[in-house]
């Protein structure tokens, strides 16, 4: 299960993506203004993004015009890698994770293991989606670097 940390890192990363657009998305941001925007509490989110900045997902700048912004453009940040650095591995189990393998102790027998095999076809589907998913996309930002309009169907 996601835990309240990533879908708060998400929130944030998304609100860098679409405050920036594709053409600006190293432009900084208030980490006051991402908590007001995203309704994060301030200090969870500065622990959030010193997270991410020390595994460079973003940057921070100083001074009278500094904040946060991402460290690349946001179509080349996926889902996956917000998630890997503020809840791990995206696997169920040690043994189906590919960033972070280990043999599971109560583990006689991998290739007869009758949990592993359905945990880590849930894993790579999950995982395939998950790196599918861009920043770009979530911001609704086009090639143009342009957020799209919401169309409302119903």
């Amino acid at each position: 299960m996601l835990t309240n940390k990533a879908k708060y890192a998400l929130r944030a990363m998304i609100d860098l993506a679409a405050e920036g657009g594709l053409e600006d998305w190293d432009r900084p941001a208030f980490i006051g203004d991402i908590a007001r925007r995203q309704d994060i509490p301030r200090r969870f989110l500065e622990n959030i993004l010193l997270e991410l900045r020390k595994e460079g997902l973003v940057v921070s700048h100083r001074g009278k015009h500094g904040g946060y912004a991402l460290a690349r453009a946001p179509q080349r940040i996926s889902f996956a890698d917000v998630i890997r650095v503020i809840d791990g591995p995206l696997a169920f189990t040690p043994c189906t994770s590919k960033t972070a393998y280990e043999h599971c102790e109560d583990c006689q027998d991998e290739a007869t293991c009758a949990i592993r095999k359905p945990l880590k076809a849930a894993r790579a589907a999950s995982a395939q989606i998950l790196e599918q998913a861009t920043l770009a996309e979530a911001a609704g930002l086009q090639a143009s670097g342009r957020r799209a309009k919401v169309v409302n169907l119903d």
